[in-house]
């Protein structure tokens, strides 16, 4: 999978490696293949490239359950067979290698016994084998425009056919790409489907374009109709749930209507689904990446060198980079993470060494400490004799008397000014962070300096390496004229205060 490394993606929340192997095992193509693979022996005929001979085809597609004299029938089979030699599944002599002119033989692969006896890391293995050979041949044109551009030599005049393959599968890979991120972004608050025109436009329409023009809403059609297609052939190996653009639609392709399902006023384009009309929408087709599916083009990503982080991932690893890359999730996944992380830990030794991770003074500190104080949270009595030990930390020690505080503890010294405002300044960056300047930012810096006399007079002196970055902040979006422009000049003497 060609791919330039990306910054960190939303993590992916996965079933286990059991859950995902029983899924792929019951994926119709992959399930097929290993039919097939049982079925090979001495009988068997391949032709040269290791394809199943035209003879046996109807035989296969019986084994298989088909209906031999249906036309879909052998072609599934030959589908099914590329995937079981591609994988391993079966192994193939080809004519030149026995001195047959005629045929070669096959027979089940050593492959073949980890389907029913490997562990699920395996078959998931020679099921990523399977996806490879399915999206090579997604990215194939139509075979009748392949006929049409055959020269009289047998070569393909790529020219006329106007297909690059490389391009072609990096397409189709920016699609899945595009496809997973739509998806890691949304989970946990929808797991609905994709409308295909809102992907199509994901590849086609440039982020800063206005209105787009004609022609490039017809090129979201043609890349509607190429994703249809290719959809179609991605579903049975369990990579995707697709629902293919209605028929009528299709021999409407001319159709202005058409056409503009691909602009952003476009049923379903530009909208999550369930804001548009539900029946709208599915017309133009709908797909979703399955839970094997998000394993297979993460699989894929981590190839590439893309990081895509997925939940649990960090379970065995120190509370360091525990909260180092949760800073980066959203707070629904920082929590699930540290969930994982916590289970099987003795409390005590783990609030501790949360407690050590969260310190620092460089950038990322204020957001360390708000996901420690989140992981905090749930902690029961057993914390607090480590949440105790921080009480005199200077960075440390406003989390602990709020955690405590809340908790209804008795003896919590109160902190002292220099303490409360330092707490203030590094809440206020941490929530930068977290979530950049949102609407509710504003009616929390207006808490905060409301119960705080003068205290922009004193904020600018607090020693804390965001402050004058965290007044500048006020100075923009304080809700009171007045304090917005104390902020503003308080944030001017902090910065005349640095080195």
């Amino acid at each position: 999978m060609s791919a330039e490394p990306h910054p960190t993606l939303p993590p992916v929340r996965l079933p286990s490696d059991a859950e995902l192997a029983r899924d792929a095992l019951v994926a119709p193509l992959f399930a097929r293949a290993v039919r097939l693979a049982r079925w090979a022996g001495p009988h068997t005929r391949v032709d040269i490239g290791g394809e199943l001979a035209a003879a046996q085809l109807p035989e296969a597609a019986a084994v298989l359950g088909l209906d031999p004299a249906d036309e879909e029938g052998p072609v599934l089979a030959s589908q099914a067979w590329r995937v079981a030699v591609d994988t391993g599944l079966v192994d193939v002599a080809e004519p030149e290698e026995n001195g047959d002119e005629e045929s070669g033989t096959a027979a089940p692969g050593e492959d073949l016994a980890l389907v029913a006896g490997g562990a699920p890391a395996e078959v998931l293995d020679l099921w990523l084998a399977a996806l490879d050979t399915v999206l090579a041949d997604a990215a194939v044109p139509d075979l009748d425009d392949l006929v049409d551009a055959l020269d009289a030599g047998g070569e393909i005049d790529f020219d006329r056919l106007d297909w690059n393959p490389s391009r072609e599968a990096d397409f189709l890979d920016g699609v899945l790409a595009n496809l997973y991120l739509l998806t890691v972004s949304r989970h946990g608050a929808s797991d609905g489907p994709i409308p295909l025109p809102v992907l199509a436009a994901s590849m086609v329409i440039p982020d800063d374009m206005g209105e787009p023009t004609d022609a490039v809403l017809e090129q979201v059609s043609d890349a509607m109709m190429r994703l249809d297609d290719q959809f179609r052939q991605l579903e049975p190996i369990g990579l995707v749930e697709f629902r293919p653009v209605d028929e009528a639609l299709m021999a409407e392709a001319d159709d202005e209507e058409f056409a503009a399902a691909g602009s952003t006023g476009g049923p379903g384009a530009g909208a999550s689904p369930g804001e548009a009309d539900d029946e709208d929408v599915s017309r133009y087709g709908l797909v979703r990446l399955t839970p094997l599916g998000l394993y297979g083009i993460r699989a894929r990503m981590l190839e590439a060198g893309v990081c895509a982080p997925a939940v649990g991932e960090l379970a065995d690893k120190g509370a360091d980079a525990l909260l180092d890359a949760v800073s980066g999730y959203s707070e629904g996944a920082a929590q699930a993470e540290i969930e994982q992380w916590l289970a099987g830990r003795e409390l005590r030794g783990a609030v501790a060494e949360l407690l050590a991770a969260a310190r620092g003074t460089d950038e990322g500190g204020p957001l360390r400490r708000l996901r420690c104080q989140q992981a905090l949270a749930p902690a029961g009595p057993e914390a607090e004799p480590a949440v105790r030990a921080v009480l005199d930390d200077a960075e440390l020690g406003g989390l602990a008397r709020v955690w405590l505080s809340e908790r209804g503890a008795a003896d919590v010294p109160a902190p002292d000014e220099a303490m409360v405002f330092w707490l203030t300044v590094d809440t206020i960056a941490a929530q930068l962070a977290a979530d950049g300047e949102t609407e509710e930012l504003p009616l929390l810096m207006q808490s905060l300096t409301e119960h705080h006399a003068g205290f922009f007079d004193q904020a600018w002196r607090v020693e804390h390496p965001a402050t004058a970055y965290v007044l500048e902040a006020m100075g923009r979006m304080h809700p009171d004229k007045k304090a917005a422009k104390e902020a503003r000049k308080a944030a001017f003497k902090a910065r005349s205060r640095q080195p």
